[in-house]
């Protein structure tokens, strides 16, 4: 399942640019709002999970984090993004895994998802993705994960996807994370279509 998924997110980010792709941001607002709400300091350190070509690390770095980290399964979305960054990507912790697969080297404060939670249709491969999350995210630590709601699609890039309320998207992620806020978003993709999203912010139980 792995390597379909690697493939599959390969082939995307070698056919489409960084700003044709459906999720893409000129800035990822909210993201940057649940963020800021969760009060760190400039030296917390921040995972952005499914990082791909995302802004939010060129946000994140201007805003003076100094201990941030990119996952993605797609090495070729790193090696955009680490190109984008230029001599900056040197500040910048990269792991080109599954993120069902990650072993983290040491805890963040802040656990960060856009997009890719709702990918994971198999319970076996939730169930790892919290796993990995546990081990990576401080007792306190917050996780702010973004899935297609309730009326989102039921399908993206070619793949099934798992819609989610605040309520279920909390029951999933279980006991150890306490549900903190809620948002919604209307994300319009560069080919004028409309996604509808919930934004999540957990805090972990201390």
């Amino acid at each position: 399942m792995t390597e379909q998924r690697r493939s599959h997110w390969d082939n995307v980010y070698s056919s489409k640019s960084s700003t044709q792709v459906s999720w893409y941001q000129p800035r990822p607002e909210l993201s940057l709002q649940l963020i800021k709400s969760c009060n760190l300091g400039p030296t917390a350190g921040i995972i952005d999970v499914g990082g791909g070509t995302s802004n939010l690390v060129d946000e994140l770095l201007v805003a003076g984090g100094c201990n941030l980290a990119v996952l993605d399964i797609s090495s070729i979305a790193i090696e955009h993004t680490r190109y984008r960054l230029k001599s900056d990507s040197a500040r910048v912790e990269w792991y080109t895994t599954d993120v069902t697969e990650f072993a983290p080297p040491h805890e963040y404060a802040l656990w960060h998802d856009r997009a890719v939670f709702h990918f994971l249709t198999e319970a076996s491969d939730r169930e790892l993705y919290r796993q990995a999350m546990l081990r990576a995210v401080s007792r306190g630590g917050y996780v702010v994960i973004a899935t297609f709601a309730l009326d989102g699609p039921k399908r993206c890039s070619g793949l099934d996807a798992v819609r989610y309320s605040p309520e279920s998207l909390s029951s999933e992620l279980g006991q150890a994370l306490d549900l903190v806020e809620s948002r919604d978003e209307i994300h319009r993709t560069p080919s004028g279509g409309e996604q509808k999203f919930v934004y999540c912010r957990f805090r972990r139980v201390a």
